[in-house]
């Protein structure tokens, strides 16, 4: 078996598109979460908050025949890749169309305005507004294919759509596929973009914060004061690479992925099982041949609703310990198929920087949730080799993947 390495990263979010950016951002206390007077049109939805990305990067050479057939959630996921290859530096190599590079990569759904697209012939008995690229901006893996397309990968193709697992499950089965030889290199992560839709699925279970008036405030997952989650949008892509390919080109290794878990809880649509979420971290701790004992940090799933919160922080107790744990979607609410992505991105950050993000807006720890150590406050500057970062999906789809620092042996 071959050992896994990260040689690029980026990301899009409602913060920022650099780590700099963002962490900067993060030392403020500052929260990407924003009223959206837009879905105001929605008498019904009851949250009216969003984690939008107002503005992202699109360089020049992203001409309209380049992005015809891309959705929003597409062009992030494709721009946001080729800024991790070429972190990598391996935008341009000869591996990515050698059928030695793939891609894996996830989103909850394509783009909603192609779905509309779709709603209007069913609604007004026409075709008036489909052409050529509806389906392909709408299909759940638009992503993944115009990433094929564009970098001309001609290897794997293994496109996640899972719902909040979508980009940790991409990571996790790139990593098997670069395990098990069948890559050299694989693109990993996932995207969303935000809409009212994609509010309304939690709306209509009641799992949406209300705090309208007052969105800095929320989402405050683990806090006893909490109303629920907020959805945001963006993107996240890792490079992951055969060690020794990486090391002979002289790559540049951010860290290892050693440990891998994935299990589905097989009784409940949208119910969180404490159980089965422990189960997956075993499964990761097993693959990682580590025990609970090693690992210094753990990254929350951390949604901010009732049952969520307390069913994780339950497990992660029984099966790690009191661990340091935050939850990166205090500040840019819950991105869905691009979670996994983006907090494995800025989990693996923090440990190359040694400085932790806690959890914002956490002042009062529900005393439901487990006794865990939550970073609140402040950045907690600790030492970290091993972590752990966690997502928990609609459909009982659990993950859990295992990071160590690039030079830790």
């Amino acid at each position: 078996m071959k050992r896994v390495v990260v040689t690029g990263m980026s990301g899009i979010t409602s913060l920022g598109e650099t780590a700099d950016q963002i962490f900067a951002q993060f030392a403020e206390g500052k929260s990407g979460i924003r009223y959206m007077p837009e879905w105001e049109v929605y008498t019904d939805l009851r949250s009216k908050l969003g984690g939008p990305v107002e503005s992202f990067t699109v360089p020049k050479h992203f001409n309209r025949k380049v992005t015809r057939g891309m959705g929003r959630v597409a062009l992030m996921s494709v721009v946001c890749a080729e800024k991790a290859l070429e972190d990598a530096g391996l935008l341009g190599n000869e591996i990515l169309t050698s059928g030695d590079a793939g891609v894996a990569f996830g989103s909850s759904a394509g783009s909603v305005d192609a779905i509309r697209e779709f709603g209007a012939m069913l609604l007004e008995n026409n075709m008036n507004q489909l052409n050529a690229t509806t389906y392909i901006r709408m299909m759940s893996h638009t992503s993944a294919v115009n990433m094929t397309v564009y970098f001309g990968l001609k290897g794997l193709t293994l496109p996640t759509s899972s719902a909040c697992t979508s980009g940790s499950m991409a990571i996790g089965q790139a990593y098997e596929a670069v395990k098990y030889g069948k890559q050299t290199v694989m693109l990993a992560g996932g995207a969303e973009e935000l809409s009212a839709a994609g509010c309304a699925v939690f709306d209509v279970l009641l799992a949406t914060s209300s705090k309208n008036d007052h969105p800095e405030q929320t989402p405050r997952p683990f806090d006893q004061n909490r109303d629920g989650l907020v959805v945001g949008e963006g993107a996240g892509c890792l490079i992951l690479e055969e060690y020794e390919h990486a090391k002979a080109r002289g790559a540049k290794i951010y860290a290892e992925i050693i440990g891998y878990g994935s299990n589905t809880d097989g009784q409940h649509v949208t119910r969180p099982d404490s159980e089965m979420m422990g189960r997956c971290m075993q499964l990761a701790l097993k693959d990682a041949q580590v025990n609970a004992t090693e690992i210094d940090y753990v990254n929350a799933h951390g949604t901010s609703t009732d049952q969520g919160d307390v069913a994780e922080t339950q497990a992660t107790l029984r099966i790690l310990g009191k661990k340091p744990i935050s939850s990166l979607k205090s500040y840019f609410g819950h991105t869905l198929g691009a979670c996994g992505a983006i907090e494995a991105w800025l989990s693996i950050e923090m440990m190359q920087r040694q400085q932790f993000v806690p959890t914002l807006n956490l002042d009062h720890i529900d005393p439901s949730c487990a006794e865990l150590d939550y970073i609140r406050g402040e950045m907690r500057h600790m030492s970290a080799d091993l972590i752990m970062s966690n997502n928990f999906a609609f459909g009982g789809i659990n993950t859990s993947l295992i990071f160590k620092k690039s030079n830790y042996k």
